[in-house]
């Protein structure tokens, strides 16, 4: 007899929600985690406080009210490290509080230290103090999530040289911050600090950034960082960093030299497998520490499963905690539909981004015809009330059927916007819900009104010149 019937590795998103989904099913669950990352590294280090940092961010420097107040408006002249961190560790805490007290309510088993495999059904729980307990179990969920990447070449000291772990302990806000990486995590500390008046350059050896996104709403963002004073260097590549006494010295192969304060390297991430002994369990990871996984997130050992950041894309929290709860009903013989092929996107920059379904560019590469209806939020009283005028909400609509084929949101609210288009698109519904829906007013989700009358009128062009042949 096994001690446990399920044994998830990793309390984050996906790991609390597959040990969860096992307990409701009548299992008897454990989860290995270390004594200080109850939650994993999106309440630690990741998700949760650089979003929480980000509110912090908007509600001291007044950012958003500027538009009402004038430029010089803020809620707070001197916006200290301290100030920040504050409401962070206040909702860390409590969110590790939730967690603690639903796996309590669930009889999840918290086993505290490390775990590594023994055998493809035997865990190793290291203690802190060294001591190790074995504990044997049925099915095992993988679920350890990844770490900041950091090249080798680069002397991180978490101080001048961080990564994006580290930026949360910084002793001060930087006059001068050098982001190395234009990819979600650099782009949201590159605007964030920029909001407090860092002057931030963007470091980027691709042509342009985020380009799974929609080219308008990323050029929109580009535009309000410019504004902020951030500089965006495309097409270079970091030949080195030289730490010096009053900073950090970052040299480009082009030949320029930009000296900050601060250099934060965003280069990607890492799984977190090499503590893992997988294998002892029959099990291999990737150069950048993945486990392949098949569609119902078995590895290739049929009763271990791996879910979250650690099987790579999209390694988001969201669709971490929908792996975790679709792997472990299938370990425990439970019936499992698949996961919606619709989850939005949401990029927290200031401001944000989020969308979902197909953008104009795969649109066209695919030669999908689409009308495309725009909403401003400028030209919405809600938009007004609330000194949003660069927002914007953007359709794209299929001529055929009428169905909705994409939706991207830009400005205050776009990723809580976004579910309105997930639902009408995951739903099979047409633009003419949207054009005959009645909609709060005011509001931003009347936005949805509006994008769809812009493009309804622009197909019934089409139709009239098309009928008059």
């Amino acid at each position: 007899m096994a001690d446990f019937d399920v044994v998830v590795l990793g309390s984050g998103p996906g790991g609390q929600k597959a040990a969860i989904a096992a307990a409701k099913l009548g299992k008897n669950v454990a989860i290995v985690e270390k004594r200080h990352m109850i939650g994993g590294v999106c309440i630690n280090t990741g998700t949760i406080p650089s979003k929480t940092l980000r509110e912090a961010v908007l509600y001291l420097t007044g950012l958003n009210q500027r538009e009402l107040y004038g430029a010089s408006y803020r809620v707070k002249e001197e916006i200290t490290v301290a100030d920040l961190g504050m409401r962070t560790q206040h909702v860390i805490g409590r969110e590790i509080q939730v967690i603690r007290s639903q796996l309590a309510r669930n009889k999840v088993a918290v086993l505290q230290g490390t775990g590594r495999f023994l055998d493809a059904h035997t865990i190793g729980v290291v203690h802190e103090e060294g001591k190790e307990t074995k504990v044997t179990a049925e099915k095992i969920v993988i679920a350890t999530g990844t770490s900041p990447a950091r090249p080798a070449s680069v002397e991180f000291d978490d101080r001048t040289v961080i990564d994006s772990d580290a930026i949360l302990h910084l002793d001060r806000v930087p006059e001068t911050l050098v982001v190395v990486g234009a990819g979600v995590i650099g782009i949201e500390y590159a605007s964030m600090f920029a909001a407090l008046g860092t002057k931030v350059t963007v470091i980027e050896r691709r042509e342009r950034m985020l380009e799974f996104c929609d080219l308008e709403i990323v050029e929109a963002l580009k535009y309000h960082l410019r504004d902020l004073a951030v500089t965006f260097r495309f097409g270079e590549n970091v030949a080195a960093v030289e730490r010096r006494p009053g900073g950090a010295l970052t040299l480009l192969e082009s030949g320029k030299k930009i000296p900050a304060d601060c250099v934060m390297y965003s280069a990607g991430r890492q799984g977190k497998t090499a503590e893992l002994c997988l294998e002892a369990a029959g099990l291999t990871a990737d150069d950048r520490g993945r486990i392949s996984v098949d569609g119902d997130y078995a590895t290739e050992v049929p009763h271990i499963y791996a879910v979250g950041d650690v099987i790579g894309f999209p390694a988001l929290a969201a669709t971490s905690m929908e792996q975790g709860r679709l792997a472990a009903q299938h370990a425990c013989g439970e019936p499992v539909g698949d996961m919606d092929d619709l989850p939005p996107i949401g990029i927290y920059t200031i401001p944000e981004i989020s969308f979902v379904g197909k953008s104009e560019d795969e649109l066209t590469r695919d030669k999908v015809p689409f009308e495309v209806g725009i909403s401003r939020y400028r030209e919405l009283a809600r938009g007004q009330i609330i000194g949003d005028s660069y927002g914007m909400l953007k359709l794209l609509v299929s001529p055929e059927d009428r169905r909705l084929l994409g939706v991207h949101v830009f400005g205050t609210g776009a990723t809580e916007l976004v579910h309105i288009g997930q639902t009408v698109m995951g739903c099979g519904g047409t633009v003419d819900y949207l054009v005959n829906a009645v909609f709060n007013y005011p509001t931003l989700a009347e936005s949805y009104k509006v994008a769809a009358l812009d493009a309804m009128n622009k197909m019934r062009v089409v139709a009239r010149l098309t009928a008059g042949m």
